[in-house]
């Protein structure tokens, strides 16, 4: 069976990768394929990271509160690189004002700052394609 590939970014000038190092750590443990693409990334590099791995999952952590421009910009960066049947996630610091736009800018996971290991995994491994 093939492993579940995640893309994990830090998009933005968020400096705060102590969080996504964690998640990604629970990800490879559960058994999935974890490509980590460190701090500072703009939506560019992002799906093309995406598309050049071949990734399952897009998952974006954002700490630093520019989650939804940052996503209003990845949306059509991910459809134009055929991403968008792709699962897309997000965690962080997410006000709970703003996950009703995150879920109609196509992130199907949103995982705020107190969100189990757990559920992240099974979330993703129930949701993947």
């Amino acid at each position: 069976m093939k492993k579940i590939k995640v893309v994990l970014a830090k998009p933005g000038l968020d400096g705060h990768d102590q969080g996504a190092k964690v998640v990604a750590r629970a990800l490879m443990d559960a058994g999935f394929e974890v490509i980590y693409t460190g701090l500072r990334q703009t939506p560019e590099a992002i799906a093309r990271v995406a598309l050049d791995e071949d990734a399952d999952v897009v998952a974006l952590s954002s700490m630093a509160g520019s989650h939804l421009p940052i996503c209003r910009k990845l949306k059509p960066l991910l459809e134009q690189a055929g991403l968008g049947d792709k699962l897309w996630v997000i965690g962080g610091n997410l006000p709970e004002r703003d996950h009703a736009e995150l879920r109609a800018l196509g992130f199907k996971g949103i995982f705020p700052s107190s969100s189990r290991l757990e559920d992240i995994v099974n979330f993703i491994r129930a949701n993947a394609p």
